[in-house]
């Protein structure tokens, strides 16, 4: 056993040392889009089973530094608004390998607002499960393992930013320009939207099928 868990700590450093995306760089333009407030709210979270402990606050920052981290790069000339809601989360405790090796998840549902008209752009929120997975090399062994809980919530932040990309750029249309659109200054006046938070009812089933 004791081998089997050397041998699988190995593959997980190996595929450590993979190159990351390096988010310094400029992406492909995404429209007219840029963000505004960034909103992260998990006053109403579940924490999943055999889950290590975290406070609301730490989950808050997470999210709101990862997503900022990535979207920040984006300068279009509207202004756009994001309300998160994190419902769920699981930062997985050290199992028994192979044969119980829990992973960790974050279920969240996301909502954009369009600074110009001041309306919602998803009638209802798009749900998120992201969990420690190929991007970031979760051991088979599970990351209790070999990450603290504090290296779990960064991962599960970055994937949660990630898939929030991949989602709005799947919708362009979004953020096409439109005649006439004058540069919204980034020094925001208007009051950051109002976040929905009534969306995760479901959510304790969802973090217990993300395991």
């Amino acid at each position: 056993m004791r081998q089997q868990l050397f041998a699988a700590m190995s593959v997980l450093v190996l595929a450590a040392c993979a190159a990351e995306e390096d988010l310094t760089l400029a992406p492909e333009p995404l429209g007219q889009f840029r963000l505004g407030h960034n909103i992260a709210i998990a006053d109403n979270v579940t924490k999943g089973p055999f889950s290590r402990d975290f406070t609301e606050d730490q989950l808050e920052a997470a999210v709101q530094n990862a997503v900022a981290e990535r979207l920040r790069r984006y300068d279009g000339d509207g202004l756009y608004h994001l309300g998160i809601v994190i419902g769920g989360v699981v930062l997985a405790a050290p199992g028994i390998p192979v044969v119980y090796a829990p992973r960790s998840a974050m279920i969240v549902d996301v909502t954009v607002f369009d600074n110009d008209t001041r309306k919602k752009l998803n009638e209802e929120p798009f749900r998120i499960v992201a969990s420690e997975g190929l991007r970031n090399a979760a051991p088979i062994i599970g990351s209790g393992y070999v990450r603290s809980a504090d290296e779990q919530l960064e991962n599960l932040a970055k994937e949660v930013a990630k898939a929030i990309e991949e989602w709005l750029r799947e919708n362009p249309s979004w953020f096409a320009p439109r005649e006439g659109q004058v540069r919204v200054p980034y020094d925001i006046s208007v009051d950051a939207p109002e976040i929905d938070a009534s969306s995760t009812t479901d959510i304790a089933e969802a973090a217990q099928e993300a395991n």
